[in-house]
């Protein structure tokens, strides 16, 4: 259910007996669950999409070609392998090699795989501080690479990141009021991750894994900044690499997601990792269906399901900003409409149900973006910013790597500084995502376990379910009350209109 929606369903429900009757639903929803033995068993899982697992895979070897033509055309000798005569005729005489510009991808890859270190590492003891850290510092970081841009003459990315900057100072005063709620979520879920000693172990796992994908894409984007196509025709190239290393980064993040997610889901299930009712090797069983067949929904969801949840967080707090801008407010309203249905098709609460319930991603997105409507609990998650906040760290961990890759090209190639320090930046936010995605991972299995059956969480921390169910009857209430109000208005100008006509 979405805010602009609320006014067709309410005028027969009031906010006090809405939200009561809610939260009792939750409690009675028991029934929704797979009996435990069922969880991961063989015989429910099937191979899902297997379309995109088969264009995930040509994609990824094809790819591989690619890099190392273009890395090795430029390596120790310029056009060793003749690519250049099937470029454009838009020529320059650079005597670049792919060494030159390879090192400092390497200096961004030693950088980024240290932050991903050090966050996984401070996770139990200041994992808060940090995430409330990226909050604040993200705004002052962005603010100063516009400077540094506007000062080495590039007055694009200067404008960009000063765009950036100010968007961000306006989405964190548009959510202010949600952070203590966002950081009580995930402290809890880090207190969750932090309780699994083997879930760090299969971070830190695809992270090597992405270290070694890192370092023969690099060698390719290296060929490419080398290379003596026009500045034009390396930008091109470089942007379809870089869709390339989002797409297979977000395949990794989504891949540990559904691991981690299905060995939360069991823990709660059972009331702890220790519990005598937990099945053999949970962890081995997740990576298994993970990387077999579940990994077909898992290449499939991570094409669109960070680009849309980033922008539905974006419009979210311009939306809460907007004021008495009549029109303004119907183009965003717009848009924000738009991007509901599509998170109804693409969200990432999809993983737990794939990891659990083996489902196809389709159907798993629909699933569990209904569970949430019809228990309220959207209402929560809608409310809840802990997916941005994790977001920021990621972010500022991929601006502190291009910042270092940047700063080395300056001192030497300065006209490839923002090419070498855009690229680099992407590695560090995908690899800083896989240290993240631990923690967002507990986050939607702890919703996804509160909207199936609240006394699971209610079972492992009776606190944190107290305040979750508060929180949850706020949100009902204001929600009850918003929907009055419009009905109200919709009231006042039908009978303006009616008077109007007479």
């Amino acid at each position: 259910m979405t805010d602009s929606n609320i006014s067709s369903s309410s005028s027969s429900s009031s906010s006090d007996s809405a939200s009561i009757a809610t939260v009792d639903q939750n409690v009675r929803r028991n029934g929704r669950m797979i009996d435990d033995g069922d969880t991961f068993s063989p015989k429910v899982r099937r191979w899902r999409d297997v379309f995109w697992l088969a264009i995930f895979m040509l994609h990824l070897i094809a790819l591989g070609f690619v890099l190392v033509l273009l890395g090795l055309n430029r390596f120790k000798k310029s056009d060793r392998l003749n690519i250049d005569r099937y470029t454009n005729r838009v020529w320059e005489h650079n005597n670049g090699l792919t060494e030159n510009y390879w090192p400092k991808y390497a200096v961004a890859g030693g950088v980024v795989a240290a932050l991903g270190c050090i966050w996984l590492l401070l996770l139990g003891s200041h994992a808060n501080l940090m995430m409330k850290v990226s909050v604040h510092i993200l705004t002052t970081y962005l603010a100063v690479i516009s400077v540094l841009c506007f000062w080495c003459k590039q007055f694009f990315w200067g404008v960009a990141f000063a765009t950036a900057a100010a968007l961000q100072f306006l989405y964190v005063i548009s959510v202010v009021d949600r952070l203590p709620f966002t950081m009580l979520v995930l402290q809890k879920a880090v207190k969750m991750v932090w309780s699994l000693p083997e879930v760090m172990r299969v971070a830190y796992a695809f992270m090597a894994v992405m270290l070694l994908w890192m370092g023969i894409w690099s060698f390719g984007a290296a060929g490419v900044v080398a290379s003596s196509r026009g500045d034009l025709g390396r930008w091109w190239l470089l942007v379809v690499l870089s869709v390339s290393l989002f797409w297979t980064g977000a395949v990794l993040c989504n891949t540990v997601h559904v691991i981690v997610s299905g060995l939360v889901f069991l823990v709660l299930i059972h009331g702890g990792r220790n519990a005598s009712s937990m099945p053999p090797n949970p962890l081995m069983k997740s990576l298994r269906y993970a990387v077999t067949t579940s990994f077909g929904s898992i290449c499939y969801g991570s094409l669109f399901t960070a680009a849309i949840r980033t922008l539905r967080w974006k419009i979210r707090g311009f939306r809460s900003k907007i004021g008495n801008n009549e029109c303004l407010f119907c183009c965003v309203d717009f848009l924000f409409q738009l991007v509901e249905t599509l998170v109804r098709f693409f969200n990432k609460y999809a993983y737990v149900q794939i990891a659990v319930y083996g489902k196809g991603f389709n159907r798993a997105a629909r699933d569990a973006w209904e569970l949430f409507q019809s228990t309220g609990v959207e209402a929560l998650v809608a409310y809840d910013c802990s997916g941005a906040v994790l977001l920021m760290g990621t972010v500022l961990g991929g601006l502190i790597t291009g910042t270092c890759a940047g700063v080395w090209t300056w001192m030497t190639w300065s006209d490839r500084v923002i090419m070498v320090g855009s690229t680099a930046m992407l590695m560090g936010m995908v690899l800083v995502g896989l240290a993240m995605v631990v923690v967002e991972s507990a986050v939607t299995s702890i919703y996804i376990c509160y909207a199936e059956d609240p006394l699971l969480i209610q079972k492992w921390d009776p606190q944190f379910f107290n305040q979750m169910s508060e929180k949850l009857h706020q949100r009902l209430q204001h929600r009850s009350a918003l929907a009055r109000e419009i009905l109200t208005q919709n009231q006042h100008d039908t009978h303006m209109q009616d008077i109007f006509h007479l």
